[in-house]
């Protein structure tokens, strides 16, 4: 027996033409590679941006801020800055003044964290690591052990030190009480193309910053 028969279907209602004005769109768009639409999607984007001042940007952190007794680490040294003080001399450091100038000390505790032993006026090491923020270009102009008075120390690894850095100034730059900037570096470690094991530290890069208030001790019979 045949089943009840079902009505064909109703014809689709055709879509409504788009208006006239609006079909030379439609034929266009058939035709433009899809990718086309990110461009220019991205380039509203940039241009909209642009108009409110542009993407945001992240700013580099500048050099830590640090105060006496603070450690600063890195693969090569670990550096605290203990006091600032101001003398009338100090051959002990090795360093000479000339008339009209007295010596700017800063005391530190440094220790070698490399794997052999360190200079301390010469290029690399403690000569590089300190500078003072408004003599920037100046490096220290004698170096010496506290305890012994050795100058111009080896570090060696792992033993720490404690170091008077000098540096002649004049006589009027500084003051009691004065807040002293000290600008702590970090290097990076080169291996050489010449030797095999040669191996140096360099470009020094400011990191931190150590204030301290000036101590101007005069000649110096109780510096410590």
């Amino acid at each position: 027996m045949l089943g009840a028969m079902s009505e064909p279907a109703a014809p689709a209602s055709p879509q409504p033409e788009p208006p006239r004005r609006f079909r030379w769109v439609r034929a266009a768009a058939d035709r433009v590679p899809t990718k086309w639409f990110a461009g220019i999607s991205t380039a509203l984007f940039l241009a909209a941006t642009a108009s409110f001042g542009g993407l945001a940007t992240v700013e580099a952190a500048g050099p830590a801020e640090l105060s006496p007794g603070d450690e600063h680490r890195n693969a090569q040294l670990s550096v605290m800055v203990e006091r600032a003080v101001l003398i009338d001399e100090l051959p002990e450091a090795g360093i000479s003044v000339e008339d009209g100038e007295r010596v700017l000390v800063v005391v530190v505790v440094a220790e070698n964290l490399w794997d052999r032993p360190l200079p301390t006026r010469t290029h690399e090491s403690v000569s590089d690591a300190l500078r003072i923020e408004d003599m920037p270009d100046a490096a220290p102009d004698g170096v010496a052990r506290l305890d012994d008075g050795t100058l111009t120390p080896w570090l060696q690894p792992g033993v720490p030190a404690e170091l008077v850095v000098a540096w002649a100034v004049d006589g009027t730059r500084y003051a009691e009480g004065k807040a002293l900037r000290i600008v702590l570096h970090d290097e990076t470690l080169y291996t050489g193309s010449m030797v095999l094991d040669e191996q140096f530290w360099d470009d020094p890069r400011p990191v931190a910053v150590v204030t301290a208030a000036l101590r101007d001790v005069g000649a110096g019979v109780d510096a410590g």
